[in-house]
């Protein structure tokens, strides 16, 4: 008989089912944001349940996944599996509570931080990065360009170990900020001209986050994202951290050894869990955080230059279908760390898949599953951009 979310779910080979009948915990009184009660009809959750259970036998092997996967509907989990281990050498098993790296993914989490401090009129879009670092030598960059890969600005994930930087000395914000001011590495191309993908903007965005705010950015992430919508396994990595944290693994099950990349946050070394990830999705409807204009810009494609389907908001990849439908996703990868974090606005679809062992069909898993719930045909090349 066929495991369903209504009942209790018996662990076979690796895999662990987390029943949705486990309801979270009720917000305290004094939280800052009241989040809604979601609601499903029983039969209808039943149905997405078994289509995904289906699909997720079909296509995904649990010898080969390391983690978490998470749909909901209407912000009711319909469908929620781990499989694996947190740590491969001690056999820590996969569970709802285990934090794990989701890379790019938090860019999402970066961008609202900036649009929160906008919605604040703390800042400007348009406002230059030379307004908080006025030695910042790319004078024309902005901070909607930083948002929207539009800066032009050199990938420190590139130049810094080829211009001399140690790989095994651990780089900071910062470091990165005075390699940008003192070594001035050529810029990609002039500012506005195009969309190039590059962690960078988001290492620079933190520390605008920092000036402007006056605290830490774990900190302000913390107050402002993590404590109001509950999301109470997720963290931003510091150094001091990093003895205390998942680590990730290559394909073959070798550890991935850290390098001096590992330490910058902002663009990446966001922690969290997909239930975690789905009250950060539910915040995004109800409007708690952030005003609806304000995420309708994050959500409008910037970059034009070519005809296709595939385009960038503010700290957003969209798929602009021909069919009118719209994706709003972002995957992240860092090195064995994968995750895809999918919103369906039409039909009300969150996908959350977050794992730890490198596993690059992650990307494509998400993306056919789409089409579980609408016609989501369009070809989309992405392979998971970090």
């Amino acid at each position: 008989m066929k495991t369903t979310l209504f009942t209790l779910c018996t662990a076979i080979s690796l895999w662990s089912c987390q029943s949705a009948a486990e309801k979270p915990k009720p917000a305290p009184k004094d939280t800052l944001y009241a989040a809604h009660t979601p609601e499903l009809d029983p039969k209808e959750a039943k149905r997405y349940h078994d289509v995904v259970s289906d699909f997720v036998d079909k296509y995904m092997s649990p010898r080969n996944f390391n983690g978490g996967i998470l749909v909901a509907k209407n912000g009711v989990v319909v469908y929620e599996r781990y499989t694996g281990f947190a740590n491969l050498r001690t056999k820590d098993s996969m569970n709802a509570n285990t934090a794990l790296q989701i890379a790019s993914t938090g860019k999402t989490l970066t961008s609202a931080a900036v649009l929160k401090l906008v919605q604040e009129n703390k800042m400007g879009l348009d406002d230059p990065v030379t307004k908080w670092f006025p030695n910042f030598p790319y004078t024309a960059v902005t901070v909607k360009m930083l948002l929207n890969h539009r800066s032009g600005l050199p990938n420190y994930l590139y130049y810094m170990e080829k211009m001399g930087w140690n790989r095994n000395q651990p780089a900071t914000n910062m470091d990165v900020m005075n390699s940008l001011i003192n070594w001035h590495p050529p810029q990609a191309f002039t500012p506005g001209k195009r969309f190039n993908y590059c962690n960078t903007n988001y290492v620079v965005l933190a520390l605008i986050i920092e000036k402007v705010s006056g605290i830490p950015y774990p900190q302000y992430m913390k107050d402002n994202f993590f404590t109001p919508l509950q999301m109470t396994n997720t963290f931003v990595k510091t150094q001091v951290d990093s003895a205390n944290v998942n680590y990730s693994y290559q394909h073959n099950g070798a550890l991935w050894r850290p390098d001096f990349s590992d330490g910058p946050y902002g663009d990446k070394n966001i922690y969290s869990t997909p239930r975690d990830l789905l009250k950060w999705d539910q915040a995004l409807y109800d409007g708690r955080l952030i005003r609806e204009d304000l995420l309708d810009s994050a959500w409008t494609p910037y970059s034009n230059e070519k005809p296709g389907i595939k385009n960038y908001g503010l700290g957003w990849h969209l798929l602009m279908l021909p069919n009118k439908k719209k994706v709003i996703y972002h995957n992240g990868r860092w090195h064995g760390f994968n995750s895809a974090f999918a919103r369906l606005t039409d039909e009300h679809i969150t996908i959350i898949m977050t794992c730890n062992k490198l596993n690059m069909g992650v990307y494509q898993i998400s993306k056919k599953m789409y089409n579980l719930f609408g016609p989501y045909d369009g070809k989309n090349d992405d392979a998971g951009e970090d």
